[in-house]
């Protein structure tokens, strides 16, 4: 139980920095629900952080009918991060790196963030959920789906912030992913000894 709390507020904080730090400044893409919580900063100037909570709460819902595990597993990990997704906001006047930068160091600080949740099976958003649950309907790989629904977030978000963003956001998410592929495949075979 403490590893897992401790999991959840170490890779919140991961994250909340990450995105408030890198992404943030340069109007970067994430994937998922944070990614539409990002564009709904940068279209609406809302909270990206309350945004993915409420984007969310559908997701869970059918995450709890479905399979209680993904739920419970689930909705720490979304609070916790979305709430220092909001709380470090004021870290986005700081940031001081190039977007090139910004965006390969921004995927390693949010991969490491996931990938600490992910090893002990908590999610920090809706959209990896709806994929466990494709994945489980379907037999079709979890990651195609994440790379799919990333996709779609980073397309849409070409409608709202500059071309050049979006190939930088591209570089994000690939980083995101990259991390989260290399420090899970290094750290799961540790924690389970």
């Amino acid at each position: 139980m403490i590893q897992k709390i401790l999991a959840v507020v170490f890779g919140s904080l991961m994250i909340g920095i990450g995105i408030n730090y890198f992404v943030i400044p340069h109007h970067l893409l994430d994937g998922g629900i944070i990614g539409l919580g990002l564009l709904g900063k940068y279209a609406f100037d809302l909270q990206p952080g309350l945004t993915i909570i409420i984007l969310s709460i559908p997701l869970y819902l059918i995450a709890f009918f479905y399979n209680r595990n993904y739920f419970y597993n689930g909705v720490h990990g979304l609070l916790v991060s979305s709430f220092f997704i909001d709380l470090f906001r004021p870290l986005s006047y700081f940031s001081v790196f190039p977007i090139f930068l910004s965006s390969l160091s921004g995927g390693i600080v949010i991969g490491i963030g996931i990938s600490i949740m992910l090893i002990n099976n908590i999610s920090a958003g809706g959209s990896d959920l709806l994929a466990l649950i494709l994945s489980k309907i379907t037999s079709i790989n979890v990651g195609i789906f994440i790379l799919s629904f990333d996709s779609i977030v980073i397309l849409t978000g070409a409608l709202v912030i500059p071309e050049a963003t979006v190939l930088y956001s591209a570089i994000l998410v690939g980083a995101v992913g990259l991390t989260a592929f290399v420090v899970t495949g290094i750290l799961k075979p540790i924690m389970k000894e």
